[in-house]
């Protein structure tokens, strides 16, 4: 029976301890401004939407990928400039350098397909 207080008793500590860090995460996450990026992609002939297409801010692992439409959105971006970059099999690689992150941004890319 000790020992069962005993092990009560220290899990509470370390789950109050895992609690206390994960707060501290997210409000070092809400001093962060951050954006949502829209966009669209489409064939550059056709203008026909691509589906699948991953649209990634170069030098993070933020990324997302189009849907039956074309369209995307990619949340909790850091607000200021940036690259884009657009990869799709059979297409040619799009790079959108410095693109300027402010809240709900729009950006159209139309894809080329590679030779």
């Amino acid at each position: 029976m000790k020992k069962l207080v005993v092990l009560l008793i220290i899990s509470g500590f370390a789950i109050a301890g895992f609690a206390k860090k994960s707060d501290t995460k997210s409000h070092k996450a809400a001093n962060i401004e951050s954006a949502v990026i829209k966009g669209k992609v489409i064939d550059f002939k056709s203008g026909e939407a691509l589906v699948g297409v991953e649209i990634s801010v170069e030098g993070t692992d933020t990324k997302a990928y189009t849907d039956f439409d074309g369209s995307f959105e990619i949340k909790n971006v850091a607000t200021g400039k940036c690259n884009l970059i657009a990869s799709y099999i059979s297409y040619e690689k799009s790079l959108i350098e410095k693109f300027d992150v402010e809240k709900n941004n729009q950006v159209n890319i139309k894809l080329r397909e590679s030779n």
